[in-house]
C-alpha cells in the first residue's frame, strides 16, 4: 500500500504560524504560501513556481509547468461528472497529483476517481476539516486517497489524525505455559468485529496489562461449527485488551463502536471495531505462563474454539493447551495503569 500523507493547511493568522508550526515536527507537507516559511524544512504544496508541489488551475497551465522539477498537480472542486473528468483528463496528462475538493457529495466522487486511477502514477488528495474526515477519507473503497489537506487551527485535531494514520508494532515474544487450571464458572467476553480477521490475527488478552496473551480468532471452524473469523472469544470480563491509543480496556467495558487493537503473530496492529460485545456464563480455565522471569495470566472459556498461537506459528485450543507449551504474547517489565493509561508505579499483580 502506498505511503499515505497528512497535509496540514493552517487555518492560523499568519503571527500565529510560528507556534503552531512548533508543534507539528513530524509533517511532511504543509499547503502554505513558502515565503511564510523561510528558514524551516517543511515541503510546501501551493500556488507558487516556489512551493516544493505546485498546484495548477488547469490542464493547459499544468503542461507549461513541466520540466520545472517540481511536483505539479492541479485542484478541482467537484460539482458534477464532467469535474470528474477533467481531473481524469489531467491524470492522463501526466499530473502527479489531483487536489479533488468534493462539495456536497464527499465519498461517491472519489469511489469513482480512485477506482479509475489508482494503478496511474497520479497521486489523489482530498480535503477534510477534522480528524473523523481524515480517517474516512484514508478509508474510501479500502485503497484510500493518497493524501487528506487537514484544514485546521488546532494541535489536537492534528495529532488525532496522525494517530488513525499509524498501526503500531508491538513486541512479541514467547511464554512458557506453567499451570493450567479449571476455575468453575463465570463471565466471558465473546468479541464480534466489524473486520474479516486473518490467520494469525487476533486479540491481546491478560489479568495484567504488561503480560497479554494472543487470542486467536474463529476463522478455523469445526465439524461442530462454522468458521467466523470476525470473532474473538476474547476471555474473561475482568481481562485487558489494548487500544489503538496504547491504552488498556476491560473487555466488560467493550460495546458496539469501541475500538481495539487486532494483532497478529509479527506484532503489527490494526485498528478494528466492534460490532458487538457478548457477556455470557460460561465454564472458565486459567491459564498461566512465565517469560524472563515474569509471570502473568489470563482467564479463557474453557472450550474447543477458543485458541492461543504457539510459538511456530500453529494454533492450539485452550482444551488441548498443556504445561510446557510455548505460546505467543506481549510482554514487558511491570507498570501501573490509571484509567487504562500507563504509569510508572510501585505494583505488584497475582
Amino acid at each position: 500500500m502506498n505511503k499515505k500523507t497528512l497535509v496540514i493547511k493552517p487555518r492560523v493568522s499568519e503571527s500565529e504560524l510560528p507556534n503552531f508550526l512548533s508543534k507539528l515536527t513530524e509533517i511532511e507537507v504543509l499547503y502554505v504560501d513558502p515565503r511564510k516559511l523561510q528558514g524551516t524544512k517543511f515541503k510546501t504544496m501551493y500556488e507558487s513556481e516556489a512551493a516544493n508541489m505546485v498546484i495548477c488551475k488547469s490542464s493547459t497551465e499544468l503542461n507549461k509547468s513541466r520540466g520545472s522539477g517540481k511536483s505539479i498537480g492541479i485542484y478541482k472542486e467537484v460539482k458534477s461528472d464532467g469535474d470528474i473528468e477533467d481531473i481524469l483528463l489531467a491524470s492522463q496528462k501526466g499530473a502527479d497529483f489531483v487536489i479533488v475538493d468534493s462539495v456536497d457529495w464527499k465519498i461517491i466522487p472519489l469511489e469513482n476517481i480512485i477506482a479509475r486511477i489508482h494503478k496511474s502514477e497520479t497521486k489523489i488528495y482530498t480535503t477534510a476539516k477534522n480528524s473523523e474526515e481524515v480517517r474516512t477519507m484514508f478509508g474510501i473503497l479500502e485503497l484510500g486517497v493518497d493524501g487528506v489537506i487537514l484544514d485546521t487551527n488546532s494541535e489536537q485535531e492534528v495529532s488525532d489524525s496522525k494517530n488513525y494514520m499509524e498501526n503500531r508494532t508491538l513486541p512479541i515474544q514467547e511464554i512458557n505455559i506453567t499451570d493450567v487450571i479449571d476455575v468453575g464458572v463465570g463471565e466471558r467476553v465473546c468479541v464480534d468485529t466489524t473486520s474479516i480477521l486473518a490467520t494469525g490475527e487476533g486479540m491481546l488478552i491478560g489479568s495484567k496489562s504488561n503480560f497479554l496473551f494472543l487470542v486467536h480468532n474463529e476463522s478455523i471452524g469445526s465439524s461442530f461449527t462454522s468458521p467466523r473469523p470476525f470473532r474473538v472469544n476474547a476471555g474473561a470480563v475482568h481481562c485487558y485488551t489494548l487500544t489503538p491509543e496504547g491504552k488498556t480496556m476491560y473487555l466488560s467495558e467493550l460495546e458496539a463502536g469501541s475500538e481495539i487493537l487486532a494483532v497478529n503473530t509479527n506484532g503489527a496492529s490494526r485498528r478494528v471495531i466492534v460490532g458487538r460485545s457478548k457477556i455470557e456464563t460460561r465454564p472458565l480455565r486459567l491459564i498461566k505462563g512465565e517469560t524472563e522471569g515474569i509471570v502473568g495470566t489470563t482467564i479463557l472459556q474453557n472450550a474447543e474454539t477458543i485458541r492461543l498461537v504457539k510459538s511456530n506459528g500453529s494454533i492450539v485450543s485452550v482444551t488441548e493447551l498443556k504445561i510446557g507449551d510455548r505460546i505467543l504474547g506481549s510482554v514487558k517489565q511491570g507498570s501501573g495503569r490509571h484509567f487504562g493509561i500507563e504509569i510508572e508505579e510501585y505494583l505488584i499483580e497475582k
